[in-house]
């Protein structure tokens, strides 16, 4: 059994690097889950046709902004897209597989 020295007992050893990265990761996919959602409200107002020609172009474009800003700090973090789907066990994955 081996024990801490005195002074760094009870301390965590945190690597900055690693924390910040799962904090965007965590982040990232509470983002990319509101994204999936307001696309298919999107989709489903579209096929409604409750939309305006204007209000479906403005949707599609700030969607496909977002996304592009999603891979981009998906990217710069080192993060796929598999990596923001958490699996939540028994319940599956948090976001559908294409």
């Amino acid at each position: 059994m081996t024990t801490a020295p005195a002074g760094r007992r009870g301390r965590v050893e945190i690597d900055h690097d690693t924390v910040e990265r799962d904090l965007m990761k965590l982040v990232l996919t509470v983002v990319e889950l509101l994204r999936e959602l307001m696309e298919r409200q999107a989709l489903r107002r579209v096929d409604e046709n409750t939309l305006t020609e204007d209000q479906e172009e403005r949707i599609g474009l700030t969607l496909m902004l977002l996304q592009d800003r999603m891979n981009t700090l998906c990217d710069r973090y080192g993060l796929s897209p598999e990596d923001l789907n958490l699996d939540l066990g028994p319940l599956g994955p948090l976001l559908p597989r294409d």
